[in-house]
C-alpha cells in the first residue's frame, strides 16, 4: 500500500519539473530586430552641373555731382545711389574627367560697363569653352575664360573686398584665345596662353598675346602666383607699341581667424618715341578677419601710379599728358546667414593728385569716398 502511494507522488513530481522548464513563448517588445539592410551607395555627381549667381548692390557716393555713374576708372558697382544689379549669371558646366566645357550668360551694370567695346551678340557672354585632356595632368581649352591676371575676379562674392581694387578693375576680368595648363604636382601648376588681346573677345588687331601663369602653394596656408602678358594692343594700323606686364600676388593663411595678401603689379608700354616707356606699378594689401562664424572684416589699402595715365586713362598716352595717381583704403563687413548668401557692407576712401577726381563744381577735386551694399545669392 505504502509503495502504491509512493508511485503517483513521484509522477506528479517529474510533471511539475517538466513544466517549470519548458520554453515560454516570447514577448514581442522585448525581440530584437534583424539588423537593417545597408543603404544603397549615393548616385555619383554627374558630369554635367548648372551654376548661377545673382549680385544685387546700392551704392552711395559722397558730395557727388555727376550724376548716377561713378568714377570713370571704377567698372564694378559702377552706380551709385541706385538700386541695381551689377552682375546676374547662369550657366552650365561640363567634366567628365577627360573633356571639358562651360557656357555662362550674364548681365549688369559690370557687364555695361567691361564689355562696352564689344560686339553686342558677345556682350552678355561670360565664359563659353570646350577643352580636353591631351596627356594626363594637362588641360587644352579654347574660347572665352576668366582673365590669369589678379587676386580679383569678376564673382564679388568669390573676393575679400565688395568693390574692386583700383589695380583689378584696370587689368583683365576676362580673355578670349587657347590656354594650356599642366598640373607639375599638386602644389605647383603652370599655364600658358595665347590671346586676341588684353580684355577683348573680338581681335582688335592682326597681332596676338601671349600670357602665362605660375601658381605654387609650398604648404596649405601659402600660395604665390606670377602672371605675365605680352603684346601689341593698339588699334590697327596703329603704330605699334609693346605691352609687357606682371601680376604678383601672395596668399598666406596665418590663423584659423587672419588671412594676408599682398599684391603688386608692374607694366611697361613703348610710349610716344621708340626709346621709351611707359610705366604704371600697383599695390594693395588685404587683411581679413573672422570675427564670428558667419561675421568677417577686411581691411584694404592700395595705391596706382600710372605715368601719363597709361592704361587707366588711355592706351595711346600723349606726351604731354599728366601722370595718374591715388592711394587710399577700404573696410567691409561680410554677413553670411547661409552658405549661398552674403551681405556685404563697405566704405572706402580714395585720395589722388590734383583733378584726379573732378566734378562739375570742382575740376581740383582730389578725394573720393563712398559707402557700398551688397546682397548676393549663388547657387
Amino acid at each position: 500500500m505504502k509503495n502504491l502511494l509512493i508511485l503517483p507522488l513521484v509522477a506528479l513530481s517529474m510533471r511539475a519539473a517538466l513544466a517549470q522548464t519548458a520554453p515560454t513563448t516570447p514577448d514581442p517588445a522585448l525581440a530584437v530586430p534583424p539588423p537593417a539592410a545597408p543603404a544603397p551607395p549615393a548616385p555619383a555627381p554627374g558630369p554635367l552641373s548648372t551654376y548661377g549667381f545673382v549680385d544685387a548692390y546700392y551704392g552711395y557716393d559722397f558730395n557727388h555731382a555727376n550724376g548716377n555713374n561713378r568714377q570713370a576708372f571704377l567698372y564694378s558697382h559702377g552706380r551709385q545711389n541706385e538700386f541695381t544689379i551689377n552682375q546676374a549669371l547662369i550657366g552650365l558646366r561640363y567634366d567628365d574627367g577627360r573633356v571639358r566645357g562651360a557656357l555662362g550668360l550674364h548681365a549688369g551694370t559690370y557687364v555695361s560697363a567691361n564689355y562696352a567695346n564689344e560686339d553686342p551678340v558677345l556682350r552678355h557672354v561670360y565664359e563659353a569653352y570646350a577643352g580636353f585632356r591631351p596627356f594626363a595632368k594637362a588641360w587644352l581649352d579654347m574660347g572665352i575664360f576668366g582673365s590669369h591676371i589678379g587676386f580679383e575676379s569678376a564673382i564679388s562674392k568669390d573676393n575679400w573686398t565688395l568693390t574692386r581694387s583700383v589695380m583689378a578693375e584696370n587689368s583683365p576680368y576676362y580673355e578670349s584665345g587657347a590656354r594650356f595648363t599642366y598640373e607639375v604636382s599638386p602644389k605647383l601648376t603652370l599655364t600658358g596662353l595665347v590671346l586676341n588681346g588684353w580684355q577683348n573677345i573680338r581681335e582688335t588687331n592682326q597681332a596676338k598675346a601671349l600670357g602665362t601663369q605660375i601658381q605654387w602653394k609650398p604648404s596649405d596656408k601659402i600660395l604665390i602666383n606670377s602672371s605675365t602678358f605680352y603684346g601689341n594692343e593698339q588699334p590697327q594700323d596703329s603704330l605699334i607699341r609693346r605691352r609687357f606686364f606682371h601680376d604678383f600676388y601672395l596668399t598666406y593663411a596665418a590663423s584659423e581667424h587672419t588671412s594676408l595678401a599682398v599684391v603688386f603689379d608692374v607694366g611697361k608700354q613703348r610710349g610716344v618715341g621708340r626709346e621709351k616707356y611707359d610705366t604704371w606699378h600697383t599695390g594693395a594689401v588685404f587683411i581679413k578677419q573672422k570675427l564670428a562664424d558667419k561675421l568677417s572684416a577686411t581691411l584694404r589699402g592700395e595705391y596706382y601710379y600710372a605715368e601719363r595715365g597709361i592704361i587707366i586713362r588711355s592706351i595711346m598716352p600723349r606726351a604731354l599728358d599728366q601722370d595718374f595717381r591715388v592711394a587710399g583704403g577700404s573696410l567691409n563687413l561680410d554677413y553670411a546667414p547661409g552658405a549661398n548668401v552674403l551681405f556685404r557692407v563697405e566704405g572706402r576712401y580714395l585720395n589722388g593728385m590734383r583733378g584726379v577726381f573732378a566734378r562739375a563744381d570742382n575740376a581740383d577735386n582730389r578725394s573720393y569716398g563712398n559707402v557700398t551694399t551688397s546682397l548676393a545669392l549663388s547657387f
